[in-house]
């Protein structure tokens, strides 16, 4: 009997830790399925996430590989390349409304800012984003009747205690001065309570007000490289018209120097 006893609970603690290990595989699944479904329905690009590595009683995790892509009409492979992701959720908010986050790090992603002087690329994503269901900003305020959302269930909320961005490098492309490209650095983006109270925030406001510090940080940071791409094109096309072939050599050979600063 007593033996019948042991293997009994041997088997129940089994079961147990092959259930504990299902239900963590397919929360990892649903996350990573979530990041890239709603990501790509809010950007309107495309989005990519290599894997998620989320603990059930702990709520630490890690995102791997987030690609966020460029629009169309861009050149650039992505907008947005993160390595690694760092976060913790509160466990129990995962079975709520309102997704409780806690922290967020995201650690020397790359950001590529694209422009050919009149528009970049990450102002396309954010005017994509603003026009999203949930978005802050609706192309309608009375939208037509078969215009009208059908009725769904509510999507979920979220709430961020503390998101940071550090080490943060910008490719800056100018397709107007063939699409050379410079680094520069972003500084440290340091939010709070994002959502906080019973409202919470929507994924697709969560997305605008982060990408709406990223561009305009990006736009700042890039702004003194572009001004001296500018003055290294005028120089190149003053000494082409005054100096002939090795006077262009002597230019192109310094603005490729520039570029590789």
């Amino acid at each position: 009997m007593k033996k019948f006893i042991l293997r009994l609970v041997i088997a129940l603690v089994v079961i147990v830790i092959i259930a504990a290990v299902a239900m963590a595989l397919s929360l990892n699944w649903v996350i990573k399925k979530g990041v890239q479904t709603v990501g790509g329905n809010v950007t309107k690009v495309d989005v990519k996430l290599s894997s998620v590595n989320v603990s059930l009683l702990s709520g630490a995790g890690k995102f791997k590989g987030l690609i966020v892509g460029n629009p169309p009409g861009f050149g650039a492979p992505w907008a947005i390349n993160v390595g690694t992701l760092s976060l913790a959720i509160e466990p129990r908010s995962l079975l709520s409304d309102k997704i409780v986050v806690r922290s967020v790090n995201v650690q020397a992603p790359e950001i590529t800012f694209e422009t050919d002087l009149r528009a970049n690329n990450l102002s396309k994503i954010l005017a994509n984003v603003q026009g999203a269901p949930g978005g802050q900003q609706q192309a309608s305020a009375q939208p037509s009747a078969a215009a009208q959302p059908q009725e769904s269930k509510p999507a979920k909320k979220f709430q961020v205690d503390d998101f940071l961005i550090k080490d943060a490098k910008v490719h800056v492309s100018v397709t107007a001065f063939g699409g050379r490209s410079a680094t520069v650095t972003l500084p440290e983006i340091h939010l709070q309570d994002l959502g906080k109270g019973p409202d919470g925030i929507t994924a697709a406001e969560l997305t605008q007000r982060i990408l709406e510090i990223i561009e305009k940080d990006a736009a700042q940071a890039s702004a003194g490289t572009i001004s001296n791409l500018g003055n290294q094109a005028l120089s190149m096309a003053r000494e082409m018209a005054n100096g002939g072939t090795n006077s262009l050599q002597n230019v192109t050979k310094s603005l490729g120097g520039f570029f590789k600063k």
